[in-house]
């Protein structure tokens, strides 16, 4: 039987993780430092990123939108959050902060800047598996 972890089932879809991931069971995120642990669940899912008709758009934090940045886009976490995202192909990690709300594109968890699209080397590719996993949790104004 699967791990607990690995039954997370995909919001949009209610389809098990279990059926998105590759042959290889993922590993954990391992934080670089003691202020990276992880603070809630990893979430697996599929990835995509920002394209370039969005630059400059409000985000939902009331701030544009800036290709460079280090900003994401996740459906529940909370606007601040942080996070570290791993790609599951390659195994890249990077950190980001909760910005904006989506994607609101059936099957995926999480939007990405081109800047941490370039990080995780899914440019080409444009939609990856990948886990997230909270690092600091921001709290409710």
């Amino acid at each position: 039987m699967p791990d607990a972890a690995l039954i997370v089932s995909n919001i949009a879809t209610s389809q098990p993780v279990a059926e998105m991931q590759r042959e290889v069971e993922p590993q954990p995120v391992v934080a670089r430092s003691p202020a990276m642990r992880p603070v809630g669940r990893p979430q697996l899912g599929k990835a995509s990123y920002y394209g370039p008709e969005f630059t400059g758009r409000t985000m939902a934090n009331g701030r544009r939108f800036d290709p460079g940045s280090t900003s994401v886009a996740h459906r529940t976490l909370p606007l601040g959050t942080k996070v570290l995202v791993r790609n599951l192909d390659n195994g890249r990690v990077t950190t980001a902060t909760v910005e904006d709300r989506g994607p609101f594109i059936q099957g995926r968890i999480i939007d990405v800047s081109p800047r941490l699209a370039e990080r995780l080397g899914m440019l080409r590719v444009g939609v990856v598996p990948v886990e997230v996993l909270p690092v600091e949790v921001a709290e409710a104004p």
